[in-house]
Order: structure tokens, then sequence, then C-alpha cells
């Protein structure tokens, strides 16, 4: 079982950090667009970035989730995959048995719930990062000690202690709860789709989805997952990038009042092109890397469901 675990965790690290590298610039566009001011649409945001900060500024805060993407992608797959045959074990008696759609259901909302104790301080970290040089408005700023044009961390280990000086432990899980109610459903429209479709495009006869399959289906599951996912994912940005400059929101439903009172409805729908979009190479990267990289690495040509 130990081997099966480096296997799964190495895995998950290729798989996380092919993802990562895929859709971090995009990522930095969806950020700034959701918790950010003045960009107006994606094209805007892009050359906006790009003008003021290079392309070095699309890959600002990529080191701190490229360096723990390990530990967060393979505790995901992992609970998933362990979750999902101790389900089918207690079931049907057969760890190995197809999972009913209610098994994948259980399944993705554990993954869901386990994944925002790790990933929400590397998210939080991340979105401070990308967040610390975007426009702010007069009307918005009440800032005492910092001077407005200067990077409020000097990178994610500075970042990382000055929340834990100045908010305590908790504020590494701001943005906690958005994120739960992002992931749980959010999971739920990943791994599924993904086990459906991989079903679905193989061929009948093949042991195991090939290579493009994967890639087809990890893809399309992460543009259906990260589309529906996106109107909590406005508020969850918001909710993290909150406090970089000052603190704007009480909790959730503070957020979405304010944000709908200011911008409309049209504001849970921001960065929706750009998650869609974002989704398809980061996931379909994801799923490929780690599926193939565990394949190497038990040096068999098994099943590639995770």
């Amino acid at each position: 079982m130990g081997s099966l675990q480096l296997e799964d965790f190495v895995a998950g690290w290729i798989g996380g950090a092919a993802s990562v590298i895929v859709g971090h610039p995009l990522d930095t566009v969806k950020t700034r667009l959701q918790a950010g001011k003045g960009y107006g649409n994606t094209l805007n945001c892009i050359l906006t970035v790009y003008r003021n900060e290079s392309v070095v500024g699309f890959f600002k805060g990529m080191s701190f989730p490229l360096a723990s993407i390990a530990v967060y992608s393979s505790v995901t797959f992992g609970v998933f995959s362990n979750t999902q045959r101790f389900i089918s074990q207690q079931r049907y008696g057969d760890s190995n048995h197809a999972p009913a759609l209610s098994d994948l259901i259980v399944a993705s909302m554990v993954a869901g719930v386990v994944s925002v104790g790790i990933g929400g301080p590397v998210d939080l970290i991340k979105i401070r990062l990308q967040m610390q040089t975007q426009t702010f408005f007069k009307a918005n700023i009440n800032l005492k000690h910092r001077a407005i044009g200067f990077p409020a961390y000097r990178g994610p280990i500075h970042c990382v202690s000055s929340i834990l000086r100045q908010e305590g432990l908790a504020g590494m899980y701001r943005g906690a709860g958005a994120m739960l109610l992002r992931d749980v459903p959010g999971y739920c429209l990943y791994f599924i789709p993904y086990t459906v479709l991989c079903g679905w495009i193989t061929p009948e006869g093949c042991i195991s989805p090939s290579p493009s399959s994967v890639w087809m289906a990890g893809g399309i599951a992460g543009a259906i997952s990260w589309g529906t996912a996106t109107p909590m994912d406005v508020v969850k940005s918001r909710l993290q990038a909150d406090g970089v400059y000052l603190n704007k929101y009480k909790g959730i439903i503070d957020c979405i009042s304010q944000s709908y009172h200011s911008e409309g409805l049209k504001v849970f729908v921001r960065g929706l092109t750009v998650n869609a979009v974002r989704g398809f190479p980061m996931s379909a990267a994801m799923f490929l890397g780690y599926e193939l990289s565990r394949k190497a690495l038990r040096g068999d040509q098994a099943a590639t469901n995770p």
C-alpha cells in the first residue's frame, strides 16, 4: 500500500504541475477580472497586464501553487479514487467493481471537502500575489501603512508570514466557505463527466482509454466544472483578494450583496469565458499527466480511471 501511495503522490505532482504551467496565465487574467477593477473584458485585461507587467505578470503567484501542487493534487485524486474503491468494496464486495453514479457523487463530494483544507491556503497566497499590483480606484482605498503602487508582499513566504501575523491562522482560510460551496459540486462536475466520457469514448474491447481519450475527456470535464463554478469562484476570489490593501467584505453573503448592488448580476459570470477556456487545457494536462505517469510508475497497462 505504501508503494501505491508514493506512486499516486508522484503522479499527482506531475499532473498538477502540468496543469499549473498550462493554466496559470489565464488564471491570472481570471483573478484580475473577478477581483480587480478597471479591466473591462478579457482581451483588455490581457493587454493591460502585458503592457504594465510584461509576460512575467501572467505568471505572478505561480511558484507557490507549483511547489505545493504535489500534495494538493495527489490528495484530491487519491481521496477520490480511494473513496470510490472503499464504497465499491462495501457495496459490492469488490473494490474494482464499476461504480454507480451515486458512488461517484459521494467520492467527488468527499474529495471536494478534503481539497479545501489544503487548497484554501494555496489559493489564498496565489490570489494575494496575483492581486497586489492590480489597479485600485481611489474611492476604494483607505490605506494607512502602504503606498499605492508598492507590492504588499515580497513573495510567497513573506505573504504567508504577513497573513499569519496580521490575520492569524484563520486568515489563511479566508474564503474557505465559498471555496467549499464551489468545490463540492465542482468536483462532482469534474470527476463524473471524466469517468462517463472516458467510458463513452473508449472503443468496446479496449482495457483502458487511450491518451487522446484521456485528454479529451479531461478537457471537457474541466470546461464543464470550471464554467459552472464561476459564480461562486467570483465570490471566493473577492473574499481571498480582500485584505491585500483593505478589508471590504464581512463574509459570503456580504460579498454577494455588495457585488450585486455595485455591479449587478453580470458580475457573477465575470471570468466565465476564461474559466471554461482555461479549464480545458488545464484539466486535460492534469488527467493526462496523472494517468500516464501513474501507468509508467506502476509499469503496467491497467485501466486508467483515477
